[in-house]
């Protein structure tokens, strides 16, 4: 490893404009020389394109992913005006959050050349270059700052240092080779024996301003969150694979009573016997690190996921007597504070394995002592008992909307302390990073013993006021006798297809997805795709559990609890029949086509660049088929520049109507079938509060 310090991640604050802006521009190209670094761990071309585990993309994505991300919150933020390589960008633009361990379709995606996507890098480096040059800067930065999206962009890029690494070292080794600058630790040798040291009762408070931090944060970090913790004890060092062995010659592996019902189906799919990156040869174990195998390093932290650190707490559990467990998060920064820690100095080495300092890879547990304890952070990150839920205060950034609320769902649980490879804010006391419970994350664990339950927090209940609403709207009561607005469009267009071919249909635009849900009553199959993540979350938790919660305010702080299911809908039949997709109805990937019915419903009037979207709609129609538009016609600058609005204004001296100007776009593959009819809906805001407001539909049959 080189012995210059890795960058760390710049405070906010200061005097000097000049210095800053100097300070970012090198943390910007620092960070995507180390990444693109990285990838020349890769051995062959053929390495970019071959998955590594079925249920991630190929590398050849996550070297795009990242400078994707850039050109798509410059976007949204308003610093450009349009996409550099719209091919590209739809290919690059959303990852893979594991949602099972069911395998990853790749049937739809042509991956470019390594060439192309370097170049495409390089674009965006200049780019993001000229940026850091001419933006204004007022310091301190603050999340409403035009310089939080380049923030954001550089340290997303930091994070997948992190899940690529990861990646690599779930290659085949034939894939991958040795690099001089990612170099694992040399050192090994006998574990030393674990042991448990009391930390006191004790309380934690944890409060980050969106205004007064010294540090980028995600949004999950903000708020406050304030509690009392027990008495525990704590394992002195992290589990090593030593302390792991004989969990795993008590055949732990196979014995379900270990094992949480979740961790047993995940068991029971993987058919799992030793942690993945043990390797047996004959009678002795290897260990897979990034770009090679060693012979075992038994006082190296064991790397396991969620349920097989769980599992080995139950079965130690059993044979101590004790109530071991793993720790939640706010025993985490009860031992970070019994440590002393800090955040990673500026300009010296961390006191843990931490931030790229030291090595590729973990190394003895022993290493990195931290008060009495060792490895509090570094090392490995370390599963806790929590799942990812909200500080009081918590508010998504309109940059990222979907940064942390898909995890607000009991199936993501909480990582502390970092790893060899966490890097900028991944190392802050602060972060919080989430992932599904059977995922690997060079992760490990400690454990503690405590008579105290694990406190499981829950984001059952959606609490967002934009989202809550949404849900009220589609899945909800109805307001003052309009019928459900999205079940309405769904029977408009079902009886305008008459006799036609109901195979397919797409819910372009389908937020929170009822409209999808209600067309899938008589076409085959139903696609809904949404820009925000966070809306089609409602659709994808109606499929996977069937219910739906929220809460819905009544007045002030005063909320009411909802609850809806798809059997009381009596939806339940056709949830085998939809699917949801997050995407930019600007920028749809190719193989969104071939449908009888396309509803675009509300959506025109919030596109950044609708003409686009209706110039192009014909090429993913059938023949025959049929396009339903809805819109009020709200146009408003703040979603569509005005050059960019199909009607609403004044041309050669009159009136010019969104129906005129889809009348003009739409009349060259399109005719509209029947006169244009108003739908009224209601949006309910307060108890005593609503939207009232009409949208027009009209119903274009495809003729060429």
């Amino acid at each position: 490893m080189s012995q210059s310090l890795f960058q760390r991640t710049p405070l906010l604050d200061g005097s000097d404009v000049t210095a800053k802006r100097e300070e970012i521009r090198q943390y910007f190209h620092t960070t995507l020389d180390r990444y693109e670094q990285l990838f020349e761990t890769l051995r062959t071309k053929e390495a970019y394109y071959k998955k590594p585990i079925s249920l991630r993309h190929p590398l050849i994505f996550y070297l795009g992913h990242t400078a994707t991300f850039f050109t798509n919150k410059l976007i949204l933020a308003g610093l450009i005006g349009e996409r550099i390589d719209p091919r590209l960008e739809s290919i690059f633009a959303v990852g893979v959050d594991e949602m099972s361990w069911d395998d990853l379709d790749s049937t739809h995606y042509d991956w470019p050349s390594v060439e192309e996507v370097f170049t495409y890098r390089k674009t965006i480096r200049n780019l993001v270059d000229r940026l850091i040059s001419d933006m204004p800067m007022v310091l301190p930065i603050t999340w409403e700052s035009s310089w939080w999206p380049i923030l954001m962009g550089i340290e997303h890029e930091r994070i997948h240092l992190e899940t690529s690494s990861v990646l690599i070292r779930q290659h085949q080794l034939e894939f991958v080779q040795p690099h001089p600058e990612w170099q694992p630790c040399r050192t090994s040798g006998t574990a030393p024996l674990n042991s448990l040291i009391d930390v006191a009762a004790g309380s934690i408070s944890i409060s980050k301003s969106k205004t007064d931090q010294l540090h980028y944060g995600w949004d999950n970090e903000y708020g406050s969150h304030n509690a009392d913790i027990p008495a525990f004890k704590a394992s002195k060092y992290l589990v090593s694979n030593e302390e792991f062995l004989p969990f795993v010659e008590a055949n732990g592996y196979r014995t379900e009573s270990y094992w949480l019902e979740e961790g047993r189906a995940w068991q029971e799919f993987s058919r799992a016997e030793h942690p993945t990156f043990w390797v047996k040869k004959g009678n002795s174990w290897h260990l897979r690190l990034m770009t090679e195998e060693v012979p075992m390093p038994w006082d190296w932290p064991v790397e396991v996921n969620y349920h097989e650190a769980k599992a080995f707490c139950n079965w130690k559990a059993s044979i101590s007597d004790q109530p071991v467990r793993l720790p939640t998060e706010d025993e985490w920064y009860r031992l970070y504070d019994v440590a002393q820690l800090s955040e990673v100095p500026l300009h010296e080495k961390a006191r843990g394995n931490l931030h790229l300092d030291f090595y590729a890879s973990s190394c003895p547990v022993s290493e990195f002592a931290q008060g009495e304890f060792f490895d509090i952070v570094g090392n490995v990150w370390q599963w806790t008992e929590t799942p990812t839920h909200p500080f009081e205060g918590f508010d998504v950034h309109p940059l990222y909307d979907d940064f942390t609320t898909p995890t607000f769902d009991n199936q993501h649980n909480l990582i502390k302390g970092g790893s060899w490879v966490s890097c900028g804010n991944e190392t802050l006391r602060s972060s919080r990073y989430a992932f599904r419970r059977h995922f690997f994350q060079h992760a490990g664990f400690r454990y503690v013993v405590s008579d105290a339950p694990a406190k499981q927090p829950t984001s059952n209940y959606e609490t967002d006021k934009l989202l809550s609403e949404y849900a009220e709207f589609h899945y909800g009561d109805s307001y003052f006798d309009v019928p459900n607005f999205p079940r309405a469009l769904a029977e408009i267009a079902i009886s305008a297809m008459g006799n036609r071919p109901k195979r397919t249909a797409l819910d372009l635009g389908c937020a929170s997805g009822r409209s999808t849900f209600e067309l899938a009553r008589n076409f085959d199959h139903v696609t809904g795709i949404d820009f925000s993540a966070r809306f089609i979350g409602q659709g994808v938790q109606l499929v996977q559990h069937g219910v739906l919660r929220y809460t819905l305010v009544e007045e002030g702080d005063l909320v009411a609890y909802k609850e809806r299911t798809l059997t009381g809908l009596g939806l339940d039949h056709v949830k085998d029949h939809v699917e949801f997709y997050q995407g930019d109805a600007c920028n749809l990937k190719p193989f969104f086509t071939g449908y009888d019915l396309i509803l675009a419903a509300n959506l025109i009037d919030r596109l950044y660049d609708p003409a686009k979207l209706l110039t192009s709609i014909h090429t993913r129609v059938n023949s025959g088929g049929l396009l339903m538009i809805t819109s009020p016609y709200t146009w408003l600058t703040e979603h569509t520049k005005k050059e960019s609005w199909v009607g609403g204004f004044k041309r050669d001296g009159e009136n010019f109507t969104t129906l005129d100007g889809l009348k003009e776009i739409l009349g060259k593959h399109f005719r509209l079938i029947q006169e244009p009819i108003s739908v009224p809906f209601v949006i309910r805001e307060t108890k005593r509060k609503f939207q009232h407001t009409l949208s027009e539909v009209t119903i274009w049959e495809k003729i060429s």
